[in-house]
């Protein structure tokens, strides 16, 4: 399909700085904190109080209220040795605790106390702690074992993760917004926690090299349309000290075992759980209610169903004055929005709407007639804070300034901390009211790249043949010239989950990015249908399809690219990670001759050897949609590969196995096309570490040396 290219001049950035210094990004420079904002952290109101606290360094606690300017209260060293004020959680205005080796701790403020609440007779792997009761639970030796203020227990016996039964973590591979597998009750007298059963799925041969002789460490992988693994919902009542099964499943029937059961709540009493169940279709959801004591089904509080995808991410917000009713995340009308609903299931209406995402409630004001959220209501490039009120729907915005905004709030609901940056400010915190009105600034962070040859950063869009809106980043050499011609290095993702150009500091870009710049290279990123915060119909176009639809609107910002007349497009070079390695070789593939260079890390190379979770969402199972699998296949389309591939893989890869790239390397030796291979020994999906450095020498070094 052609398509039409224009560029909407009524939205462009420009952020070009002149500096006193000459500095020239070095490899070692990109791990170095001082080419980075300054920050406070550990930010939070003290218990149910206006007071606030913080931490610079981890060392000293600083605490202030909106008519006291914040002031050092506390050091490390006066709390306990190797202590630091990370992780602490204040229960009240005096009182804060934290975890430590083997035990949980609470120290005073005014007393100067520091007292052990709950210990543990085992140290390893604290997963979920209730603090104001101090209760505990934790993984050992496969097992959840409880510890409370008076006693300790182990609460499941047959979990063993090498024969496929583990208890109380992450499961259906983290998708849903499943990110933890145990969940404590609001009173903490309730834990609730996951049963996975993998002992149906073939163990997937990853291999440890480190060892004198190499052992093999298999993980469960269950590819699309294989079979799936098992879970169920246990609670475990730390009075009775007794466990319920929920009871999930209406038979034993293979549909039934395979249900995806996300986003665990509790009921403010305790007494229910809500569970968001899910077909392995993924195009049917049911809430439900469980009575939380005997695992009885309550009821089927509402459904929703599509003839894509249904995708719960979020769980149910319950309303802190009214425990009858809750607030339900859905995609229904196009656009993340928030409902609101009776727990007998009667639906009361529609509390936000637009063509706008609601990305996440953050809490309610003391009456409870607001609540707040992060949402795109501006810009879908910004993330900034909203409340709205319950009864009549009106939404006001808290954060004021353009940008990308993490708030916390205090009890009362009219005190914020706003923490942001935008596309020319590197960090800012400041202490507001309901109002905006700032009462103090905690901190600004000055410009860490002042001392460097400053790129130019532009965003802008690009409007598809039907008119959607394209997002996109360009970073230009400090000393560009028109007159020139340079090289491009496109730096891609475009699959879901994901957004690449924010307003924000550096627009979304990273240091590594300024540094090819200021080798010459222009940088360029565009956000494709499929990608992130646009909306249902905008994420979802690659349904079934993947490769289709964003490897027309990547191509898109590339014809864009070739049609400027500093460009020179016999020099497009491109780069991507997973969803984008499986594009970098999509482009290159399906475009021959346009990428001169490419370098694509983790890809996909063919979706039946991925995840069944993520995968079927996506594409279906390879017997259902054999025709979009096909089509996607980058094996089918290896005798079109022209110009220099690098492809490179963690060997530890257990998200995208290394089959992916290692099949796509003997399809090329068949077709006789030369390509190159790196493999990162210890890594698994990425590279981090110091390591990482490594990573974009050898990116650096492949497009020097070819484009």
């Amino acid at each position: 399909m052609k398509r039409t290219i224009s560029l909407f001049t009524g939205f462009l950035i420009l952020f070009s700085v002149a500096f006193s210094q000459n500095h020239i990004l070095e490899m070692k420079d990109l791990r170095s904190r001082a080419f980075y904002p300054t920050n406070i952290y550990g930010l939070q109101f003290m218990g149910q109080s206006d007071k606030y606290c913080f931490t610079k360094d981890g060392q000293t606690l600083w605490t202030g209220e909106k008519n006291k300017e914040p002031q050092e209260v506390l050091n490390a060293k006066d709390v306990a040795a190797d202590f630091s004020f990370w992780n602490i959680k204040f229960l009240n205005e005096n009182e804060f605790s934290y975890f430590e080796g083997d035990a949980l701790y609470k120290y005073n403020l005014q007393t100067k106390e520091n007292s052990i609440v709950t210990k543990l007779p085992q140290s390893e792997g604290t997963s979920a702690i209730e603090e104001m009761k101090g209760n505990i639970a934790y993984i050992y030796e496969d097992n959840i074992w409880i510890a409370t203020p008076s006693y300790s227990t182990q609460i499941t016996f047959d979990g063993t993760k090498k024969d496929g039964i583990t208890y109380g973590v992450a499961v259906h591979r983290n998708e849903f917004g499943i990110d933890k597998g145990l969940f404590f009750s609001p009173d903490g007298k309730k834990l609730a926690y996951y049963r996975m059963d993998e002992s149906m799925v073939k163990q997937y041969p990853l291999v440890n090299t480190a060892t004198r002789e190499a052992e093999e460490v298999p993980v469960r992988y269950p590819m699309a349309g294989m079979k799936s693994h098992e879970v169920l919902v246990m609670v475990y009542d730390v009075v009775s000290q007794k466990s319920v099964t929920l009871k999930t499943r209406r038979n034993e029937t293979v549909e039934e075992r395979e249900m995806y059961l996300t986003n665990i709540t509790f009921s403010p009493d305790g007494q229910s759980i809500f569970i968001q169940k899910l077909n392995r279709k993924q195009n049917h959801l049911w809430l439900e209610a469980y009575n939380a004591n005997t695992g009885e089904l309550q009821r089927i509080v509402l459904e929703e169903t599509s003839n894509k995808y249904v995708e719960p991410e979020k769980p149910v917000v319950f309303l802190p004055k009214d425990a009858s009713q809750f607030l339900f995340f859905s995609e229904r009308d196009g656009f993340q929005h928030l409902y609101l609903y009776k727990t007998d299931g009667t639906f009361v209406k529609q509390l936000t709407s637009g063509q706008w995402i609601v990305k996440e409630i953050c809490g309610f004001n003391s009456k409870g007639d607001e609540v707040f959220f992060y949402a795109t209501k501006d810009s879908p490039l910004e993330q900034n804070l909203y409340g709205a009120n319950l009864k009549t729907g009106k939404i006001t915005r808290y954060s004021k300034e353009a940008g990308s905004h993490y708030v916390v709030i205090n009890a009362k609901g009219n005190l914020f901390i706003d923490n942001y940056s935008n596309s020319t400010t590197p960090s800012k915190t400041v202490l507001t009211d309901s109002k905006s009105k700032i009462l103090q600034t905690l901190n600004t962070s000055d410009n860490p790249l002042s001392a460097i040859t400053m790129p130019k950063i532009e965003l802008g869009t690009l409007k598809t043949a039907d008119g959607t809106d394209l997002y996109y980043r360009m970073i230009k050499p400090h000393d560009f010239d028109p007159n020139r011609k340079y090289p491009v290095i496109v730096y891609v993702y475009g699959g879901p989950h994901a957004q690449l150009v924010t307003n924000d500091w550096l627009c979304g870009g990273n240091l590594f990015f300024l540094m090819l710049a200021q080798q010459g290279y222009i940088v360029w990123t565009l956000d494709s249908r499929g990608s992130a915060n646009r909306g249902y119909e905008f994420e979802s176009a690659l349904w079934h399809n993947c490769g289709s639809v964003e490897v027309e609107d990547q191509m898109l910002g590339v014809n864009y690219l070739k049609s400027l007349p500093y460009i020179d497009a016999s020099r497009i070079g491109i780069d991507g990670w997973s969803y984008g390695g499986f594009m970098t070789i999509s482009l290159m593939l399906k475009n021959p001759g346009v990428f001169k260079t490419a370098t694509a890390g983790g890809p996909v190379i063919d979706w039946k050897w991925y995840e069944v979770m993520y995968g079927e969402r996506y594409m279906g199972t390879p017997e259902d949609n054999s025709e979009g699998y096909k089509a996607a296949s980058l094996l089918n389309y290896v005798d079109k590969l022209t110009g220099k591939l690098l492809v490179i893989h963690g060997a530890q890869d257990n998200t995208v196995v290394m089959q992916h790239s290692l099949e796509f390397i003997k399809a090329c030796i068949k077709a006789g096309k030369q390509v190159d291979y790196f493999i990162y020994p210890d890594h698994e999906h990425n590279v981090g570490g110091k390591d990482r450095l490594h990573l974009y020498q050898k990116i650096l070094d492949y497009h020097k040396a070819n484009l």
